[in-house]
């Protein structure tokens, strides 16, 4: 299974390099692919961040919720948010991270964990998670 964390959601809406990354990864895996529920709600925050006009924000918001209906949704349980805070506790995370990686850990594996965010990668790793970034 493939799993986008919010970086990965975004990147694949923004001509850089990473879209190739997340583009090629969404289109190679004959999986389904996943994302936490949180990453929406990231997401369109970040997206007032990117840019201060209306119309690409509007392109990357539509860019972002079309990827999204294709997505499984890890919705946020009493399981999920127990892993997220030990990781917390364990490793030098923010909790929106820790949220994304545990949500990725309750995935039937092997998960391949798309991120562009180099704060995850060790974290995503140690988990035995397949890191796809740049």
């Amino acid at each position: 299974m493939l799993f986008l964390d919010t970086s990965a959601l975004l990147a694949a809406q923004i001509e850089a390099p990473a879209r190739a990354v997340a583009l090629d990864a969404l289109a190679s895996d004959g999986a389904a692919a996943a994302a936490s529920a949180v990453a929406l709600a990231e997401a369109l925050a970040a997206i007032d961040r990117m840019t201060d006009e209306p119309i690409l924000r509007a392109d990357l918001e539509d860019g972002v919720r079309r990827l999204w209906d294709h997505l499984h949704i890890v919705t946020l349980s009493p399981q999920l948010l127990e892993a997220a805070a030990a990781l917390c506790r364990q490793q030098p995370l923010r909790l929106q991270h820790a949220l994304h990686l545990a949500s990725a850990t309750l995935l039937p594996p092997p998960t391949r964990f798309v991120t562009f965010d180099p704060a995850q990668i060790p974290v995503a790793l140690s988990l035995g998670l397949d890191v796809v970034s740049l």
